[in-house]
């Protein structure tokens, strides 16, 4: 048993793979209960929920500042750093039911969301070689996946059978992501890539459709998965239960 957990602690697929579990459980059950908990706590309209949406991708547009920050810090760190934030931020949203509070929580978690996405592909792309990466990485978008789905069911349940608040579970989920980033923080070690990564801004004139393509998926998602969910709380009184059932069904 300790040489099967030396043997882990050696492995950079199960550091990928606890980060793969660290951050939707965090991300997801926050999705799900924002639109609620801003309605029924902040009397957010369509104002307040565009600016707090707006606030929140502002971090997203400057992800390209990683590539300073890791002049400074190596990136395993940087990423586990950026699962703290994401943690604290979602741990803290339920207790500042105000605009500004609710401003204020959303840009740290935003900041840790966006930081560690960055970082996260890039390690990846390091530490696993050309043969194995498809494989290694299709395995972490399904772990990712079945996080997700099992973070809005136990959200479900957590709702409707044992009727807790929204700072309830804004702690639990967001304590549970912090708690995961100290573990990971604590229990490996500096892993060393084989491979230099280039610091620097890479933009490249054949990759123009990807662009495109990327900054319309972004514009699909702000107008129709953030503002329709809202909507449906809004316009419609969806409970917060009905909307995470909602999230269940469409992952």
């Amino acid at each position: 048993m300790l040489n099967r957990w030396q043997q882990m602690r050696q492995s950079k697929v199960a550091l990928l793979v606890l980060m793969s579990i660290a951050m939707p459980v965090a991300f997801n059950v926050w999705s799900a209960l924002l639109n609620n908990f801003v309605v029924e706590r902040a009397a957010f309209t369509g104002i307040e929920i565009g600016i707090l949406q707006s606030l929140r991708e502002v971090p997203g547009f400057l992800a390209f500042t990683a590539i300073f920050v890791l002049l400074i810090i190596r990136e395993q760190t940087f990423a586990l750093l950026a699962l703290v934030l994401l943690g604290a931020g979602v741990s803290l949203t339920g207790f500042f039911p105000t605009e500004y509070g609710l401003y204020f929580t959303t840009v740290l978690m935003s900041i840790g969301f966006h930081y560690f996405e960055t970082v996260k592909q890039s390690l990846s792309l390091q530490w696993l070689t050309r043969e194995e990466a498809p494989q290694v990485l299709g395995r972490l978008l399904a772990i990712g996946s079945v996080t997700s789905l099992v973070a809005y069911g136990a959200l479900w349940v957590s709702l409707e059978v044992f009727g807790w608040g929204f700072k309830t579970n804004f702690l639990l989920a967001g304590s549970a992501c912090l708690l995961l980033a100290i573990f990971m923080w604590v229990a490996f070690p500096q892993f060393k890539s084989e491979h230099a990564q280039n610091k620097h801004l890479v933009l490249r004139k054949r990759y123009w459709l990807y662009y495109v393509l990327t900054f319309l998926s972004g514009a699909r998602r702000q107008i129709f998965v953030v503002f329709a969910a809202f909507l449906m709380v809004e316009k419609f009184g969806y409970s917060a239960s009905q909307v995470t059932t909602l999230f269940l069904i469409n992952y």
